[in-house]
């Protein structure tokens, strides 16, 4: 039999394995960051006590492992008022049948009723602000950070940058992306967890971050070594890139001790 025979089965299974290896290439994960705005300690206890015995046993029976669960390590009196949940999805579809899910979950409900049942006159919270955000394609899936120190020692730097246009915006990705400055940052241990473009949000157009460190010591070194490195020094002053971020929004925060993250 001859060989030709076959090359229209061969180019038909390397056409197959090169469209399955592009679309896995292109699956990106979307994060929501919630930030729960409380108003003394009794609503804070309330929160977590549902976000840890109720929300995130949830989201493990619902196949999402990551949660994160973090504070404001300012001590002023905003960030003491403050509780942030991040938690991944792998499309939005698992995102909009999030509450769909959580009805049928008798564990939930049964672990959670403080919070889900709370009348009106006694809320577990003041607001709730929510972002949405799709991960960069140099980044694709959330990456646990490799720290070993105590949570509570820990630094984690939640960045926003905020672009004057969305085109300007999309420059700035490119940058992180095509410039390879998520390159810069995992060669130096930055730790990243995630890189996302905000889908949904009050400071659009913006892109939003998370780097994680062992202490506040080891969060200034790294960042002293990003600015003296050569590539980021080549990076920054290409005409290219330019101007495309009008403002930088640093938050500092650190895992609670039942965080996944």
């Amino acid at each position: 039999m001859s060989i030709s025979i076959f090359k229209p089965f061969v180019a038909l299974i390397l056409f197959l394995a090169v469209t399955v290896s592009w679309a896995h290439a292109q699956k990106k994960e979307f994060y929501e960051i919630k930030i729960y705005q409380i108003k003394n300690s009794e609503q804070g206890q309330r929160v977590e006590k549902y976000l840890k015995d109720a929300y995130i046993p949830a989201m493990h029976r619902a196949g999402i492992k990551n949660v994160g669960v973090f504070k404001p390590v300012s001590a002023d009196s905003l960030s003491d008022k403050q509780i942030y949940v991040l938690t991944p999805f792998k499309s939005l579809d698992q995102l909009v049948n999030l509450n769909q899910s959580l009805e049928k979950d008798q564990m939930y409900l049964s672990s959670g009723k403080d919070y889900i049942d709370a009348v009106y006159t006694n809320p577990p919270y003041e607001r709730i602000e929510t972002t949405l955000l799709k991960a960069f394609v140099k980044h694709p899936m959330m990456r646990l950070p490799a720290l070993k120190g105590a949570k509570a020692d820990r630094i984690y730097e939640l960045r926003s940058y905020e672009s004057q246009t969305e085109k300007i915006h999309r420059n700035k990705v490119q940058m992180f992306n095509d410039g390879n400055e998520v390159g810069i940052f995992d060669r130096l241990g930055f730790n990243a967890v995630f890189y996302g473009e905000v889908v949904a949000g009050k400071t659009m157009p913006n892109l939003m971050y998370m780097t994680t460190f062992e202490d506040k010591a080891s969060r200034d070194a790294h960042w002293k070594s990003f600015s003296a490195d050569d590539e980021w020094s080549k990076l920054k002053v290409q005409p290219q890139y330019q101007n495309n971020v009008s403002k930088n929004i640093q938050k500092f925060l650190y895992p609670t001790e039942y965080s996944d993250i």
